[in-house]
């Protein structure tokens, strides 16, 4: 049985200052290698409901995958008050059709167990590699 670690969120918005001018600018670069799908709040103005972001990546072209284009998922949620509305689902299927239109063979995520459904229902399965990763 796999565990899942949740992220804590910080309590410090200082770092917002510095991060917003990054996304802001990834969002206009011409590049067009990330994108990000939003649905609104339906009951709050200029809040978010749901948000999902991900990237475009080159690898080695292979036989299943002669572009060598990867799409990856690294960012999805949805506000706690308006989940099970299909918001993420309908933000999922946008940016699928974004990395497919780009030429992506192949898209990765890495998923809690609660958002593991959500997946599925996409088409997304389990990989028997593991994931490693390091902080830099």
């Amino acid at each position: 049985m796999r565990t899942q670690r949740r992220a804590v969120p910080h309590p410090s918005t200082e770092w917002h200052a510095e991060s917003l001018p990054v996304l802001r600018g990834r969002l206009a670069d011409p590049d067009g290698t990330f994108a990000a799908f939003v649905v609104d709040h339906p009951q709050r103005q200029g809040a978010l409901a749901a948000l999902v972001a991900g990237t475009l990546d080159y690898r080695i072209g292979g036989a299943r995958n002669p572009l060598g284009v990867d799409g990856y998922v690294f960012s999805v949620a949805t506000d706690p008050d308006a989940r099970r509305r299909g918001y993420a689902h309908a933000c999922m299927e946008a940016l699928l059709e974004w990395f497919g239109e780009r030429g992506a063979r192949r898209v990765r995520l890495t998923a809690s167990s609660q958002a593991e459904p959500l997946y599925a229902s996409l088409g997304f399965h389990h990989k028997t590699d593991p994931l490693l990763e390091l902080t830099l």
